[in-house]
């Protein structure tokens, strides 16, 4: 790596550090933000429902509630589903400090941010927010159509999860009200929203809905039809790279079964 390329880099990562942090105190951006099937990839084939929930259950969390802040990524559980489900959590905090500190991660949002800006005049929404989220539904969306997973077999892992091993990895981890959860997680699996993802066209429509939970009306219907050029073109550039970063990552993780 070149001087320049270095400090390109390095300028980048300071960038992105700081809008990570302002969009956070705003309450814009969520420390774990909606990659679910990107999550799902790394255990695509573990045979262990409880562990795939817990690579989710971050992001699941605080889209029901984003006030709940638990850590239990360093408790013991005498129960070995209620364990699979901790290791599985710090298998999605492993990820997503991967991805986010990831040259391809600071690279492809920043790339995004710039060609989204101009497409979303007199819009509230931060354009770092936009970039940032835009390209986890782009990974996800290219991972169910190249069919390096299904969706059908993520919510096959959910379904199998028994609730009241759910609710005792909650309230071990220390979540008193469990009811706010089990409402929307009863919601997000009958809804089975993540079908959408598959449909590139509905990018811009997820990003929208997204979007929609800290701003009342993001986008103009203009925003949204040159959102969707964009989008669809960047996910064309990404077609035959986008493995790169999950290859990357696979390479970092350790065995969930260590």
């Amino acid at each position: 790596m070149t001087g320049i390329k270095i400090l390109c880099r390095l300028a980048l990562t300071v960038l992105y550090s700081k809008n990570f942090v302002n969009c956070i105190k705003q309450g814009i951006l969520q420390k774990s933000t909606m990659n679910f099937l990107s999550h799902f990839y790394f255990d695509r084939d573990m045979d262990n429902c409880y562990l795939i929930l817990g690579t989710v259950l971050p992001d699941l969390l605080k889209n029901a509630d984003k006030n709940v802040i638990i850590h239990p990524e360093k408790l013991h559980h005498p129960d070995i589903n209620v364990n699979a489900i901790i290791r599985g959590w710090k298998r999605h905090l492993d990820v997503d400090r991967y991805f986010h500190s990831s040259d391809f991660f600071l690279h492809h949002s920043h790339q995004l941010k710039k060609l989204l800006l101009p497409t979303i005049a007199g819009s509230p929404v931060k354009p770092f927010f936009l970039g940032h989220i835009a390209l986890e539904l782009i990974l996800d969306n290219l991972l169910l159509t190249t069919n390096k997973v299904t969706t059908a077999d993520f919510y096959d892992n959910l379904d199998d999860c028994e609730p009241l091993i759910i609710s005792e990895f909650l309230t071990f981890a220390g979540l008193k009200e469990t009811a706010v959860f089990f409402k929307f997680y009863t919601g997000f699996k009958k809804s089975r929203y993540l079908y959408s993802y598959a449909e590139t066209k509905e990018i811009a429509y997820a990003l929208k809905r997204i979007c929609m939970r800290v701003w009342k009306n993001p986008f103009t219907l203009e925003n949204e039809v040159q959102m969707n050029k964009v989008l669809i073109a960047y996910r064309e550039s990404l077609l035959d790279s986008f493995m790169i970063i999950f290859n990357e990552i696979e390479q970092l993780i350790v065995n969930p079964y260590n």
